[in-house]
């Protein structure tokens, strides 16, 4: 499928696996998991991986919190009932989430919601390659899960940004999209925080 050998593979996973970002399961229902919990191993990872970039992941956060303004105001002004549905299932996916990963992946299934919303196919791919690069390419948050707070404060502020973009209030959706964002930068910074005082 990735149109590399096995071995390919097997050296990435146990890469992944030195890094503490993945967990090698022996057995009939073994395989390659990825870790949800923080390990002897993660704050060096964490260092290594977020410190040298730390200036330029700035700008980045700084950058998709623009853009993600951006997207949503046009979500606003541009969204069809269809679009409408298909957040208010995304949302509903969310908050009956049942674990760290099931939260991550229902988050991801939002902001495509939203950013197919805004009806311009580029501004939603240009939105992700920048959101990519921002979370290192890494699909979910390898840093550890978000607290309580994190989950909760989500939770408000996808209802609060389906509302705006659900009333039409553009401006409205545009300040809570790039507020939310923020979420994702104090993330990765209380993990580089802990992996520098580990």
């Amino acid at each position: 499928m990735l149109d590399v050998s096995r071995g390919a593979v097997r050296e990435a996973l146990g890469g992944l696996d030195a890094l503490g970002i993945v967990e090698i399961r022996r057995g009939r229902l073994g395989g390659a998991f990825v870790r949800e919990s923080w390990t002897e191993s993660s704050a060096e990872a964490v260092r290594r991986t977020l410190q040298p970039r730390w200036p330029e992941l700035e700008q980045l956060f700084d950058l998709c919190g623009l853009l993600e303004a951006t997207v949503a105001h046009a979500a606003a002004e541009r969204r069809t009932d269809a679009d409408l549905a298909t957040l208010h299932e995304a949302f509903e996916t969310f908050r009956d989430a049942d674990s760290a990963t099931a939260e991550q992946s229902a988050d991801h299934a939002f902001h495509t919601a939203l950013r197919h919303a805004a009806g311009n196919p580029r501004l939603a791919a240009l939105c992700l390659d920048l959101t990519t690069r921002a979370a290192l390419g890494f699909p979910y948050h390898p840093w550890g899960a978000s607290d309580d707070d994190s989950s909760e404060r989500a939770l408000r502020e996808h209802a609060a940004l389906l509302a705006a973009v659900e009333a039409g209030d553009a401006e409205r959706a545009g300040t809570i999209a790039r507020e939310h964002f923020t979420i994702t930068e104090e993330i990765m910074r209380q993990a580089l925080e802990r992996g520098l005082s580990s």
